[in-house]
């Protein structure tokens, strides 16, 4: 477990899974404010563990590291458990297994509409938007979990 002058010094990795693409955000070294990073596009759910174990790898290699990861957990919107989140879950366990990073999974209900609302303040061509909507959930989901820490 880390102590939290050691957990405050590290940035923490936000993730919004899909099959077809897995938004990555990344917070600062303070854990105050969370940004889009990229969007990954795996080609099947290995290729998906893999793409994201090298994006988190190189963000550890860097100076401030990283302290741990946060995944988007999808749910209906009264809460229940819907197609996905047994593969989040699985997928929890293996970055868990692979990266020997917390793991904590952040409710994502609504991430998405928000994140485009977000976008199409500054950006009103959809196709533009849809490029960088999974990074920017991803954002979502992760500024949730920060603005939670310190409650």
């Amino acid at each position: 477990m880390l102590t939290n002058e050691q957990r405050n010094t590290k940035r923490i990795v936000g993730l919004d899974f899909g099959f077809r693409r897995i938004g990555v955000a990344i917070s600062d070294a303070t854990q105050t404010l969370a940004s889009p990073l990229t969007v990954l596009r795996p080609s099947d759910q290995t290729h998906g563990l893999r793409l994201v174990v090298a994006e988190i790898e190189q963000l550890i290699d860097q100076d401030d590291g990283v302290a741990e990861i946060v995944l988007g957990l999808p749910k209906f919107l009264d809460g229940a458990p819907n197609e996905m989140t047994r593969h989040v879950q699985a997928f929890a366990e293996l970055l868990r297994a692979r990266l020997h990073l917390p793991v904590f999974l952040q409710d994502e209900r609504l991430s998405s509409h928000e994140a485009d609302s977000r976008l199409a303040a500054h950006e009103k061509n959809w196709r533009v938007r849809k490029d960088r909507l999974d990074a920017a959930a991803a954002a979502v989901i992760l500024q949730d979990y920060l603005d939670g820490l310190v409650s």
